[in-house]
This record gives structure tokens, C-alpha cells and sequence, in this order.
């Protein structure tokens, strides 16, 4: 037995233009709005700091060991088009606990403080 499918129209009707502040837009209020982009935008900030560090770490060992991209790929257990990555600082493509691992591959210590 066939079963008839009824079409959905998903097409947008109207488009909100967003005024550069996703808080704003979601209905705080200005002052409120302001302060939440402020901490979002540090809190990022602060997140790609951390992956510059441990990739820099991570660099310099590879550096200060003479490897080559494929041992080290080996050691820190991904490809090589990773440790390119690493290398050349294309930090989207890693999430932080993943640079930790890595670091961890080194030898190297690491310490999470959270406040």
C-alpha cells in the first residue's frame, strides 16, 4: 500500500535582520545585552588563547625533537595533514581537549584551573 506524503513548505517568510549583538536580539535589554556579548566574546577569546598556547607547545616540541610532520604525526597519534594543521596554526580544526591529548603524547604536564 502506497502511502501519500503531504509537502511541507519550509520556505521563510520573513528574515529579522540581526543587529550584530545575538543578546540583543534574543530580547535583553541594551545594558544586559552589552554585558553578555562582552563575557561571550572574552570567554572566546580566552578559548583560542589556549589552543595558540598548546599548539605553540606542541610546535616547539616538534621543533626542539628535529622531527619530521610524519613522526611526529605517529607519536601524537593523527596524520600528517594534522600535524600540518597544527603547525601552521589552522586551530578551528581542533577542539582544545583534542590539543591536550596531544600535549599529553609529548610528555608534557597539564593543569586545567577553572574559576
Amino acid at each position: 500500500m502506497k502511502t501519500a506524503h503531504k509537502k511541507i513548505d519550509l520556505k521563510s517568510r520573513h528574515i529579522t535582520a540581526a543587529d550584530g549583538n545575538v543578546f540583543a536580539d534574543l530580547g535583553f535589554s541594551p545594558k544586559e545585552a552589552k554585558a553578555l556579548l562582552q563575557d561571550a566574546d572574552a570567554r572566546i577569546a580566552n578559548a583560542k588563547r589556549l589552543k595558540t598556547e598548546a599548539a605553540t607547545a606542541i610546535t616547539e616540541w616538534i621543533h626542539s625533537n628535529r622531527l619530521t610532520q610524519v613522526a611526529a604525526s605517529e607519536i601524537l597519534d593523527v596524520s600528517r595533514p594534522r600535524v600540518s594543521d597544527l603547525v601552521n596554526l589552522k586551530l578551528g580544526r581542533f577542539s582544545l581537549d583534542t590539543l591536550v591529548e596531544m600535549l599529553f603524547r609529548t610528555g608534557k604536564n597539564v593543569d586545567l584551573v577553572v574559576r
